[in-house]
Parts: structure tokens; C-alpha cells; sequence
């Protein structure tokens, strides 16, 4: 699969916040501990180790969560084996997360956990004294619905309406049975067709809730590679994280810590992506995520009559911790202190609000880990390719907004010259005469000349600007050859990887795509990577 690469900045699609981070800029380095390059990660193995988050216990009661949650689910060797080396000292991980998108959702799913994957495997040859497993984190507790239950395909919105409420991973498959009557007459027929609609059947016509179901699809798609798929809402698990979640609700550590943190970042004239709450957890059960809050000496759930005071709280989060749930800010650190982690994969906005929490790790004690912006691809099909070289459309070109790559294209096609620059040069320049000629007068004279060199130059722009026109209306049929191009690459005129569904590529490669994505993904390339797949 040829490919190439255009530096994330050029893209105009990420913010200079992130690609701040990615040069390395000095003002950014207080919030993160190791840059994501190869001989950083000693250190970062060398810190996880020696935490006591790391401790046999913890390991033993990860394992054994992942061997209930891999009871009931056809295990590759690969990833059994993975399960069973985290008991061991020397194995860490390397995370990503994800909402349990209706069907993975957009594209970058892919790329998240591919990143993840290729990771491990460039670590393990630079470091062959350790094992490193990669980890996908299920966001079974978020509670936006309405951002998960959809997928987009060929321009359809396919969608599943539900009335539930509280955290997503609890949530009934009732009601797919339809979705899945759209999704077959949308695939059609076909082997890569019948192979989507038999994943889709059997992930979420089979299994009882979205977690389970999204359990499946991932390790259907990533399980022969290794991939360890968690859920962390969990009672076992959040036991572990009972001292930082007690922390939190009696000392409301990290309004205080991430506070002055997004402080220091608007000052800098940065945007920050999250705020801290007073308190930051939910408090979730059957059709319920709502969060904890205190007021008048009590603390209460929101929406509810539920409420304690001091003790019983404390008693009741040591009786039933599965039953408080981590928000945006704690999340980050449930995740590292029940893994024995070492890097956090995630889109760019994910690593903005990674970047606001590491002070809020110091106060409680835990390991910050490395942090790495996932693979990000723009994927052409042969044919695609072959008409953008025809066009003359480079991959620079395409990242441009609508109106700028129609009026580039037609600069360039014109057989007549549309840029009035030198004439508006050699304007300047005969009017800088005028102006020296004006010192010797009086200062009205002066206006005059300045305010007729702004009249004759907007001019000169206004023609200039009637004639592209006039030449997109002559030029009409090429340039719709070049636009409709753009929007098949970019729909919604937005980053195919944010739009598109893998089942669309699917439905032309098969198994093909995700084998070629794992060939061509590198994690710490550090590129938007360009991908033409034959």
C-alpha cells in the first residue's frame, strides 16, 4: 500500500494546542512526563515499575476480571496468552479508548486500536526483557447516547433509537433487530457483505447489552493480533481505586490541582477541554448516571433522593464501589491505577484533556503516563488516485476548505492569467512616487493620494474576483470533477476518518483492510499518514 505523509499542522484540522505538543514546545513540557519516542519508554518502565500500582495483588485481580470477562467469548492464543502475562512484573500495557459506537462508529476506531497494537510490537523489539500488551478500554460508563447510536454509511445516518438511560454498557440490544433490517439491504450481497451483516447479527442481535456486544465486534476484528478488550465498570476493579476515590470526595483534589492548571493553559492562550467538577463521579445503577455533589454538609445525587453524610458514604463506597462511577477528569486515572500502564493512545482532543490531569496525578500519587497522538489516514482507493493525479490535485490540495481548492483549481486550469498580483505591485509601486511627491505639500494632498491608491487597488481586487468567477462558470464540469472527487475523500467536507465506517472499505477489501492498516500504521510517525489501497 503506497503511502505518504503531510505534517498534522499543515492539515489545518488540528488545533495549535496539540500540534504544539507534537513540536515539543518548552511552555507544554510541565504538563506531561516523557515525550512518545522509543528510548523514553526505559524510564517509563523503569517509574511504573517500582509504583506500588504495580503490585502482584492489583495484577491478580486484573487477570482475574479479564478471564470472567473472556469466559464466554472465542479467545485467540494470542490474546489469552497477553491475559496471562499481565500477572507478570515485566508485562505492561499500552491503552486506548473508545465509546461503544453503534457498529465502531467512524473510522479512527480503527486507527486507535491499530496504533495501540503497533506499539506493542515496536516496544517488544526494543525492549525483548518485557512483554507489552495492548488494551482497549471500553467507555461502558459514558452516558451520551446520543453521540454512540449511529453510524454513518454512504452518506446514510443508520440509527438506533432507544429510551434508556444511565451508563451505555448496561444498555438492552432491544430494538437493533430493526437496525439490523436497514444494515442488510444497505450492504447488499456479497462474501465481505455477508461477513459485516453476520458481525452485526451475532454482536448485537445475540448478546444482552451494548458492552457485551462491543466486546465482540472489537475481538472479532483485533483479537488474532493480540488485543486485550476491558471493562472497567467493574466491582473488583473499583475497589482498587476506593483510597483515590475517597480522596476525591472528602478533598476534592482535582477541582484544585486541574484548576490551576487550565489557569496556566488560558494564560497561554490555550483551549482547555474539560472542567473539574467540585466533585468528580457519578453515581450509576439501573437507568441512572448522575453525578455526586455536596451541599449543606450532605453529599447527594443529582436528579435523585439519595443521599449520605460523611460516614455513611464511606461506608457505603466500601460496600458497593461498583456503584460510583469516574467522570471525564478521574476517568484517565481509574485506568492507570488498575493497569500496569505505560501510554495513552488517543485523538487529539482526548490529549488535551490528558494534558490538563497530570498535576491532579502527582496529588494522588500515580504514574502520569506517555501520552501519543493515534495514527490519523486519509485512505484512496486506486481509481481515486489515478484521477487525482490526472486532476493535477496534490494531497496538500485536498486538506483545503471548499472555497480555496475551488479557487486554486481554477487559477490552475485557466488558460488565462487570473492573479492581478503584479498589477497591483506595479500600482503600489507608481503610487509610491505619489506619495513622496505628496511630503512636499500639504497633509490633505496626502489623504487624496492614499485614498485613491485604496480606490484603484480594491479595483483592481474587484476585477480580479469577477473574472475567477466568470472562469468558475466556464470551467464548470472540470471543476465539479475536482469537487465531487474532494467530497468523496472528505465528506461533509470533514476528515473521512471522523465520518466514514469502516464497513464502507470493508465492503471493497475485506480482511484485506485491516491487514494493509496494520502494515502501513506507524504509531510514533508523528504524521497524518496518505494511504492508496490497490
Amino acid at each position: 500500500m503506497p503511502t505518504d505523509c503531510i505534517p498534522f499542522r499543515a492539515t489545518n484540522y488540528f488545533s495549535n494546542f496539540i500540534c504544539d505538543y507534537l513540536d515539543e514546545k518548552p511552555e507544554l513540557k510541565e504538563l506531561y512526563n516523557r515525550f512518545p519516542t522509543i528510548k523514553n519508554f526505559k524510564a517509563q518502565i523503569e517509574e511504573k515499575q517500582s509504583s506500588e500500582l504495580a503490585s502482584e495483588l492489583q495484577r491478580e485481580v486484573l487477570v482475574d476480571v479479564l478471564r470472567k470477562q473472556y469466559s464466554n467469548i472465542e479467545t485467540s492464543e494470542l490474546t489469552q496468552d497477553n491475559i496471562h502475562s499481565l500477572a507478570s512484573k515485566n508485562t505492561f500495557t499500552i491503552t486506548t479508548g473508545h465509546q461503544l459506537n453503534l457498529f465502531t462508529g467512524p473510522l479512527y476506531f480503527l486507527f486507535k486500536i491499530i496504533s495501540t497494537i503497533n506499539l506493542t510490537k515496536e516496544l517488544k523489539q526494543a525492549y525483548p526483557d518485557y512483554n507489552f500488551v495492548p488494551v482497549y478500554w471500553m467507555a461502558s460508563e459514558d452516558h451520551d447516547f446520543e453521540e454512540i447510536n449511529y453510524f454513518n454509511f454512504k452518506g446514510k445516518k443508520i440509527q438506533w433509537n432507544s429510551q434508556q438511560k444511565g451508563a451505555v454498557g448496561h444498555f438492552k440490544t432491544n430494538g437493533l433487530e430493526e437496525v439490523y433490517q436497514v444494515v442488510s439491504a444497505e450492504f447488499g450481497s456479497g462474501q465481505f457483505a455477508d461477513q459485516l451483516k453476520a458481525w452485526f447479527k451475532e454482536a448485537y442481535l445475540n448478546h444482552n447489552n451494548l458492552a457485551d456486544a462491543t466486546r465482540y465486534l472489537a475481538n472479532e476484528l483485533f483479537g488474532k493480533y493480540g488485543l486485550v478488550i476491558l471493562d472497567a465498570d467493574d466491582s473488583d476493579l473499583k475497589r482498587l481505586f476506593i483510597p483515590h476515590m475517597e480522596k476525591e470526595l472528602l478533598g476534592q483534589t482535582a477541582f484544585e490541582h486541574v484548576s490551576k492548571t487550565n489557569k496556566t493553559l488560558e494564560e497561554l492562550g490555550l483551549k482547555i477541554q474539560v472542567n473539574p467538577r467540585d466533585i468528580n463521579l457519578f453515581y450509576i445503577g439501573d437507568g441512572l448516571r448522575e453525578r455526586i455533589v455536596f451541599n449543606d454538609d450532605k453529599f447527594s445525587v443529582l436528579e435523585t433522593d439519595i443521599s449520605w453524610n460523611k460516614e455513611e458514604l464511606l461506608k457505603h463506597l466500601q460496600e458497593f464501589p461498583e456503584r460510583f462511577s469516574p467522570n471525564v477528569i478521574m476517568r484517565p486515572l481509574y485506568q492507570e491505577v488498575i493497569l500496569p500502564n505505560l501510554c495513552y493512545i488517543g485523538g487529539g482532543g482526548e490529549i488535551i484533556y490528558w494534558l490538563q490531569l497530570k498535576s491532579n496525578f502527582e496529588a494522588q500519587g500515580v504514574t502520569f503516563p506517555v501520552l501519543l497522538l493515534r495514527n490519523s489516514a486519509l485512505i484512496k482507493t486506486k481509481k481515486q488516485a489515478e484521477k487525482l493525479k490526472k486532476l493535477e490535485i496534490s494531497d496538500q490540495d485536498l486538506f483545503l476548505d471548499r472555497n480555496t481548492f475551488i479557487n486554486k483549481k481554477v487559477r490552475k486550469i485557466s488558460n488565462i492569467d487570473i492573479d492581478f498580483s503584479d498589477q497591483i505591485k506595479h500600482l503600489e509601486e507608481q503610487f509610491e512616487d505619489l506619495h513622496q511627491l505628496a511630503k512636499f505639500t500639504d497633509k490633505s494632498f496626502l489623504g487624496a493620494v492614499k485614498a485613491q491608491e485604496v480606490k484603484q487597488i480594491k479595483g483592481l481586487k474587484h476585477l480580479e474576483k469577477r473574472l475567477l468567477n466568470a472562469q468558475k462558470r466556464k470551467l464548470k464540469d472540470q471543476i465539479e470533477r475536482c469537487t465531487d472527487l474532494q467530497e468523496q475523500l472528505f465528506p461533509n467536507q470533514s476528515l473521512q476518518e471522523r465520518n466514514t465506517n469502516f464497513s464502507e472499505l470493508y465492503l471493497q477489501y475485506g480482511d484485506d483492510l485491516i491487514t494493509e492498516l496494520m502494515k502501513s500504521l506507524q504509531p510514533l510517525i508523528g504524521d497524518f499518514v496518505m494511504l492508496t489501497m490497490s
